[in-house]
């Protein structure tokens, strides 16, 4: 006769329950419903994967003031900034995305916190004032801290803030317009991050606004991946993302166009003012990134967006990285 299951290991999560949890829990896409745990709730709300490219930012923004010395205050400095970066402010975009698409979500992630009625409107509006009023508020301690005379970081904190806000709500709701939305959102998580860290270690100028302005076109192109799971949601609801106005397979070409066309540009400009080694180190960079375009992106965006994002997109936060060092060596700040 076949053995019984111990009574203590019934009710053990599976290895596939166990990923969808935890997906869950960081906000990716393929997460499954069932979570009561209101702070476990709260955190998804947050999208904790999110957080990465913005406290990335920070590093590279560092980098690029050609300032940054590892003494025990800069580092604090630093980590209070990828703080603000990622878990405040990144937080607070994604808790007013998720209650500003709780229709779309209805329809394309129905386990999400909100659709789901895991968690109340009430509890969701005070998460989000939460995050914004202490987003800005640890901007003006490390204003404060770095002796700015002008509240640059605090300038900086409020310009995303505003930017998440008309990208999600009516009546501007950026979003619905696959250009403006989706360049919105490669600012917010290259240009502002970046400039904060800089602002914090050099002297932000115009050369380096501009220049984190131009990367975000390349973030534009990742922005676009997240377009592809609420295909479906964003034509019934009339949104203009570019696989709706476009069709799949034409937005995932302006995607990955996007990310190395502009990557290549920055390569140009470290060539320009001399950072040849730095260059060649970006455009090696792209080579695999391409490689993963084609493999998974190109093929089948629909299902491989996921994998895409993972084996591609640190190719181009390293090539952030070398791009911050290569300024920062240059002396452009």
């Amino acid at each position: 006769m076949p053995e019984s299951i111990p009574s203590d290991t019934k009710d053990t999560p599976t290895p596939s329950e166990n990923t969808a949890k935890t997906r869950q829990l960081l906000g990716m896409k393929g997460a499954a419903p069932g979570e009561t745990s209101v702070w476990k709730i709260h955190l998804q709300l947050m999208k904790p994967i999110t957080w990465i490219p913005l406290i990335w930012g920070v590093v590279c923004g560092a980098a690029s003031s050609g300032e940054y010395t590892w003494t025990l205050e800069n580092v604090l400095k630093a980590a209070t900034c990828m703080l603000l970066s990622g878990p405040l402010l990144t937080g607070y975009t994604q808790t007013i995305n998720d209650y500003y698409d709780r229709e779309i979500d209805a329809i394309n992630e129905p386990y999400r916190p909100i659709p789901s009625g895991a968690i109340s409107l009430t509890r969701v509006i005070t998460q989000i004032f939460v995050l914004l009023i202490s987003g800005v508020a640890l901007a003006y301690v490390l204003d404060l801290w770095t002796g700015h005379e002008f509240p640059t970081v605090t300038a900086l904190a409020a310009l995303g803030t505003f930017l998440a806000y008309i990208y999600s709500a009516p009546p501007l709701k950026l979003k619905q317009n696959g250009w403006l939305g989706n360049y919105a959102l490669g600012a917010s998580y290259i240009a502002l991050p970046w400039c904060a860290g800089h602002a914090l270690f050099g002297e932000l100028n115009w050369k380096i606004v501009v220049l984190t302005v131009v990367y975000s076109l390349a973030g534009l192109g990742i922005a676009v991946v997240n377009d592809f799971k609420s295909v479906e949601g964003d034509r019934q609801l009339g949104l203009k993302s570019l696989p709706v106005m476009f069709g799949v397979q034409t937005a995932a070409w302006i995607c990955v166009i996007m990310i190395d066309v502009f990557q290549a540009a920055i390569a140009g400009y470290l060539i320009y003012i001399n950072e040849k080694i730095y260059a060649v180190i970006l455009l090696l960079l792209v080579i695999p990134q391409i490689t993963f375009q084609e493999m998974y992106f190109l093929r089948d965006p629909l299902n491989n967006d996921v994998k895409y994002q993972a084996s591609a997109q640190p190719f181009l936060v390293l090539g952030m990285l070398v791009a911050g060092l290569a300024i920062g060596h240059a002396g452009i700040h």
